[in-house]
């Protein structure tokens, strides 16, 4: 079968679609056929050495965090997964692999996969796992959004932010969109009840929010400081400075920034199936890619500016 994988660490050019062997499914463990897996920040983190200390120096690594496809083999103490099944899931983001979403079969604990939604194709399946899956966490678990109150959310217009927006709408908040003004009428039409050009508008001239989703990482004080009484802060977007600024924040207790690992189980993919069946959530897919062209849609991810998130299509029919 085929398989994404990288032999050393460095800029997009280094993902091989290799021939390896397929993998066999053990105790608890699930082999799905996947049909497409989409980019995201992960993946382009753990190519470039950001992971080193989970992912290690033996190489290969599979490439590839989440995935939709169909169930091809069950190992022994598997129930509720058939094969033939449409699923949607993703490899647990805290271990190595050697094959992970980007291939044509990867083998999954069952505890991962979900039925995917009857009304999403697979490319449009695998663009909302990780984006989907990160937006509600951090709403439902992370800051706890209830309605009515006013939340921002930064980077509007990416994978997670898209989802944040529609979400966040479903939840009754007030919703302001951070973004590009070309993509005011997408937003609007997501729920968004107003949208703010990021080009033209700063920290200093907006708020206060009850809530902020920020998906950037960069100036996360100065947008810390834009929360209400009571307010709460999360961001997805790490780095470095981002980390200085999360520790930082620690002195403002309540008010402090948060930040997580989206790390989905089955109990919450078939919660975001729910919101993707009541219509509340749709997906928002910029590109489609082949399996071949897998390093240019990295390079799409890295250049930033986008709307939604780069799929690629493993199988002719995702």
């Amino acid at each position: 079968m085929k398989a994404v994988q990288i032999t050393n660490y460095g800029a997009a050019d280094v993902l091989r679609v290799n021939d390896v062997d397929r993998p066999e499914p053990g105790a608890g463990e699930v082999l799905v056929a996947v049909e497409a897996s989409s980019v995201n920040g992960h993946d382009v983190i753990v190519r470039a050495g950001g992971l080193k200390m989970v992912s290690g120096r033996r190489f290969p690594i599979g490439v590839g965090l989440d995935f939709a496809g169909t169930v091809a083999a069950t190992g022994p103490e598997v129930a509720g997964h058939r094969v033939g099944d449409r699923v949607w899931g993703m490899v647990h983001p805290r271990q190595r692999h050697v094959v992970a979403g980007a291939a044509e079969y990867v083998v999954v604990s069952a505890d991962r996969i979900a039925p995917a939604p009857a009304n999403l194709s697979s490319v449009e399946a695998a663009s909302l796992v990780v984006a989907g899956s990160t937006a509600l966490i951090a709403l439902r678990d992370s800051v706890h959004l209830t309605g009515g109150e006013r939340v921002l959310v930064r980077g509007a217009a990416g994978g997670v932010g898209t989802a944040a927006v529609q979400l966040a709408h479903a939840m009754g908040a007030h919703v302001t969109a951070l973004a590009r003004d070309r993509h005011a009428r997408l937003l609007t039409d997501m729920g968004a009840d107003e949208v703010l050009d990021y080009g033209s508008t700063t920290s200093e001239g907006i708020g206060p929010f009850d809530v902020i989703v920020d998906t950037v990482g960069s100036e996360l004080n100065c947008y810390r400081s834009r929360l209400a009484k009571g307010g709460r802060m999360v961001t997805v977007g790490l780095s470095a400075p981002a980390l200085a600024a999360i520790a930082a924040s620690s002195v403002y207790g309540a008010r402090r920034i948060r930040t997580f690992s989206a790390n989905p189980d089955t109990a919450v993919l078939r919660e975001l199936a729910g919101h993707v069946t009541s219509h509340a959530l749709r997906p928002v897919v910029d590109s489609v890619y082949p399996l071949a062209d897998i390093a240019a849609a990295h390079q799409a991810f890295e250049r930033g500016g986008v709307v939604g998130k780069q799929v690629v299509a493993v199988a002719a029919t995702a």
